[in-house]
């Protein structure tokens, strides 16, 4: 599953201080949720630090929806509580092999909502609900691009510590990126 698509311009979360965050709900994904997940997966906004392909049809949409989306071990739809259709997706990757104790997270928001505190939200609720599910892990890491500010500072007030730069670490769209590891541990005050 990607890391992190696009979220907002520091000038968009800047606006997101002065606004009340929606009450969110996740849930797993089922195709009837085509429509939402079309509004970012085909928008080159959102999808600029994916490493997915940005869709271009209903099809390729369900397509990934069918092949990565609902066979994912911990995808869930961000909902807005009051109409519980999705406008975003949170995903928790287990590390492979015996590595049981780690686990990343990514995030993405169509553009409508950006700086609304979404995936803030988001992130806390899915932090703490994989340290409960998942009582062997320790350890959810994230990574963010250098200059996806946004993300960064997603992470950061959802309670992630930086740790370090990881010089030309992906490949995105073609290009050598540097990216910001971020890290919270099951032990951490904020996700209980």
């Amino acid at each position: 599953m990607d890391q992190h698509m696009g979220v907002a311009s520091k000038e968009e979360e800047d606006r997101e201080e002065k606004r009340t965050v929606p009450e969110i709900t996740l849930r797993p994904f089922t195709l009837s949720d085509v429509d939402g997940f079309m509004t970012w997966a085909t928008d080159d906004r959102v999808m600029r630090f994916s490493r997915r392909p940005t869709c271009t049809t209903k099809d390729e949409c369900l397509t990934h929806m069918k092949d990565l989306i609902m066979p994912h071990p911990w995808c869930r739809a961000i909902c807005i509580e009051d109409d519980g259709r999705p406008v975003g997706l949170v995903s928790v990757t287990p590390a492979p092999g015996a590595d049981v104790h780690r686990a990343s997270i990514g995030f993405g928001v169509a553009y409508d909502y950006w700086g609304r505190g979404i995936a803030t939200a988001a992130v806390k609720k899915a932090a703490s609900a994989v340290f409960e599910e998942w009582p062997l892990l320790e350890r959810l890491d994230a990574i963010a691009e250098v200059n996806n500010t946004a993300s960064r500072r997603v992470l950061e007030k959802a309670g992630f510590q930086r740790e370090a730069v990881l010089k030309s670490y992906l490949v995105l769209r073609g290009e050598s990126m540097d990216m910001v590891m971020y890290c919270l541990l099951s032990a951490d005050s904020m996700v209980r």
